[in-house]
């Protein structure tokens, strides 16, 4: 008992040290409390994520090394972890390669204006759905064992040479700031959802349309961020705008103008002007040239595709 009285003693003054130090560089103008800068605490990846998350890549130049079938053809397509499969192509024993599938949409809804033309230009989205070790080669096809599945794999899925991914360092618990302005970073959009998912929370993937050319790198944090014209301009969130937010009883009533031309009915409140919100933090677990995959380790709010994102330097 003693102990542990002595312990709570000891980390009551590192405790208030940290609040003190948050508190000193808060922006000018501004008080620290929960309502603005909530305390995250960040979900930690497991092999799982890294090695299940996809991406969004220039096309692949291994399609002539696919899965053909397996150890039960025809009557079995799916095949998990602990299965032979077969492989088309030219392959060393001992080699492992991750089994990817080009993926599409049937949908083809849009989330945002222009989100086909800048998935187009960022590359095709591609799953990831397990890991092979190759084990025999002595025949025209390469036989292999799957040692991880993400999803079952079929045929017509690519193999591609497996590429270990480093687990990410992460900071401790710390203040979120909810509504912090731009800080000048680089800056980006989440362009598509694992799954083709349109909101996600803690632990779903996204993926970006920036990368390693705009210096984007693994273990990288970003933050996704939204802004109130995004809503007004949503053709069903934009119905909100419409409702009756006034008591019968007010003198004036006050108009939220999404589309910042009603200037007749008292005052105006224009959503241009509200402030710009954080909604969640996301890690980058994997990057390519022009896109980046990321993990939301902490949200406020569900995600959304089509929010923007921008470097968060600790």
């Amino acid at each position: 008992m003693k102990k542990a009285l002595l312990v709570l003693l000891l980390l009551a003054p590192m405790a208030l040290r940290a609040q003190e130090a948050t508190e000193d560089t808060a922006p000018a103008g501004t008080v620290v409390t929960s309502l603005n800068f909530p305390t995250e605490r960040l979900v930690t990846p497991t092999n799982a994520d890294l090695y299940c998350a996809g991406f969004v890549s220039k096309p692949i130049q291994s399609h002539h090394q696919f899965v053909a079938g397996g150890l039960e053809s025809p009557f079995t397509t799916r095949f998990a972890t602990g299965e032979a499969v077969y492989l088309t192509g030219k392959y060393e024993v001992g080699q492992q390669y991750t089994i990817v599938r080009e993926s599409v949409d049937p949908n083809r809804y849009e989330m945002f204006k222009g989100q086909w033309s800048a998935l187009k230009a960022a590359g095709q989205p591609y799953e990831e759905v397990g890991r092979v070790k190759v084990v025999d080669t002595r025949s025209k096809m390469a036989i292999a064992k799957v040692e991880f599945s993400c999803d079952t794999i079929v045929p017509g899925d690519y193999a591609v040479p497996f590429v270990e991914k480093p687990a990410a360092a992460f900071h401790s618990p710390m203040r979120f700031d909810l509504f912090a302005p731009s800080n000048g970073q680089l800056t980006g959009r989440i362009i598509l959802g694992k799954d083709f998912d349109t909101e996600l929370g803690t632990g779903g993937k996204v993926y970006l349309n920036v990368g390693a050319n705009q210096g984007l790198k693994l273990g990288d944090f970003v933050r996704a961020t939204r802004t109130y014209e995004v809503s007004a301009k949503d053709p069903v969130d934009s119905l909100s705008f419409a409702a009756q937010v006034q008591e019968p009883t007010q003198a004036r009533q006050t108009v939220i103008d999404p589309s910042f031309m009603d200037k007749s009915r008292g005052p105006v409140v224009h959503v241009s002007e509200m402030p710009k919100r954080a909604v969640g933090e996301i890690l980058i677990i994997g990057v390519t040239p022009a896109t980046a995959t990321g993990m939301i380790v902490f949200a406020l709010e569900p995600v959304h595709i089509g929010d923007r994102v921008e470097l968060d330097q600790r």
